[in-house]
């Protein structure tokens, strides 16, 4: 698997322009209908999707990229840091996210077609981890710890 899809994004720019598409730089978010691409090969069914989309009548492609910096992971290891909750392996898994500063680890295709948005994503394995633990310190943030006398569910009169 691949750490860093900046070759890959170059090459799907090349790609599309090559074929007449243009890119609009969009997120599909995950509330917009819309069917995920089922590729296997993260080096070759790119090219799959945007043949695809071309002979679908679509004119653009959305491309979102995202590339981990180093105030991306401090800020996460902080999070981890302030809660009770984290466990040691997941601050050293954060730790080690730090080697893949500066390296792109998510790719977002999409076209529309008839009302629906075809989506097309690739990631790496490290970005991958980087996101559940970024969802999973989000989950812990929001945990409230409320003991007795703490403002509770008790009946105050």
């Amino acid at each position: 698997m691949l750490n860093d899809l900046t070759t890959i994004h170059d090459d799907i720019y090349a790609f599309t322009q090559g074929l007449g598409m243009k890119h609009f730089p969009g997120y599909i978010p995950d509330e917009m209908p819309s069917v995920l691409w089922d590729g296997e090969d993260v080096n070759e069914s790119w090219k799959d999707f945007v043949e695809l989309a071309r002979s679908s009548g679509a004119a653009f492609l959305t491309v979102n990229t995202a590339q981990l910096d180093e105030d991306d992971v401090e800020m996460l290891a902080s999070e981890l840091r302030r809660s009770k909750l984290s466990r040691a392996d997941d601050l050293e898994t954060a730790r080690h996210l730090r080697a893949h500063c500066g390296q792109m680890g998510f790719i977002q295709l999409g076209f529309p077609h008839q009302g629906v948005m075809f989506v097309c994503e690739l990631t790496t394995g490290w970005y991958e981890t980087y996101k559940a633990l970024e969802e999973m310190a989000d989950d812990l943030g929001g945990i409230l710890l409320e003991g007795p006398g703490d403002g509770g569910d008790e009946d105050e009169r």
